[in-house]
């Protein structure tokens, strides 16, 4: 567009008519000057109407506008509303899409998606199959005269015993969460462990530990209900 031609400061726009205004034109240049003036003030017109007009550095405050496309990277509207806007592409950094919800997906090259639970990302209540091995930390129990595990903080445990001791009934207990406790004498050995209440073991008789020193044993477990927790013990591995 044309209008370029025409300098921001009214004193340069001096130059030979119609494309400027210098002093002691003849009266038949003022009026190409002004003719030439018009048109591009009806070319900048028509562009802007028509869509053919590009703003390099766009910025409008306030109102509203309709029916508008845009193609920069760096638009920047502030206030006001904007309707009739098609769907951002994703070169664009857009979705593509006119709404999503949940979980989204990409490739970052094709439309984001939303994700799909078991396929896309591990669901709680969804049936699925991992294809990489899952595993749970080992955390280690505090050693004291009572210890009592919080099953919030693991499904598996080890506790190391420095005396006789009593496995408490566990604080957090939900029925369906299983796992190991691996019960290690220290270098002296001869630790017992009594257990509280909740811990049912087959027959209804709580195990005896091994009892050399840094023995291993294992307590295998299910929470049956909040207050019943099934265990099956296995001693002395090497």
């Amino acid at each position: 567009m044309a209008y370029t031609k025409y300098s921001l400061t009214p004193a340069n726009n001096n130059a030979a008519p119609p494309d400027g205004a210098p002093e002691g034109m003849l009266p038949s240049a003022v009026n190409d000057t002004m003719r030439d003036m018009m048109a591009q003030i009806r070319d900048v017109g028509d562009g802007i109407r028509d869509g053919t007009y590009t703003m390099t550095a766009a910025k409008i405050t306030g109102g509203s506008i309709t029916g508008v496309t845009f193609s920069s990277s760096a638009a920047t509207i502030t206030g006001g509303s904007i309707s009739g806007i098609t769907d951002l592409a994703v070169a664009d950094g857009g979705t593509g899409a006119s709404t999503l919800t949940g979980i989204i997906k990409g490739s970052g090259t094709s439309a984001l998606t939303t994700a799909t639970a078991g396929t896309d990302y591990a669901g709680i209540d969804t049936a699925q199959t991992f294809t990489k091995g899952q595993r749970g930390e080992i955390t280690t129990l505090t050693d004291g005269a009572t210890v009592t595990p919080d099953m919030a903080d693991s499904n598996n445990f080890t506790l190391t015993l420095g005396g006789n001791r009593t496995l408490a009934n566990p604080s957090n207990l939900t029925a369906g969460q299983s796992g190991s406790i691996f019960l290690v004498q220290d270098g002296t050995g001869s630790r017992t462990l009594a257990f509280g209440s909740y811990w049912d073991f087959a027959g209804g008789t709580a195990p005896t530990l091994s009892t050399s020193a840094n023995a291993v044993d294992r307590i295998d477990y299910v929470v049956r209900t909040t207050t019943s927790i099934h265990a099956v013990f296995t001693a002395n591995y090497s």
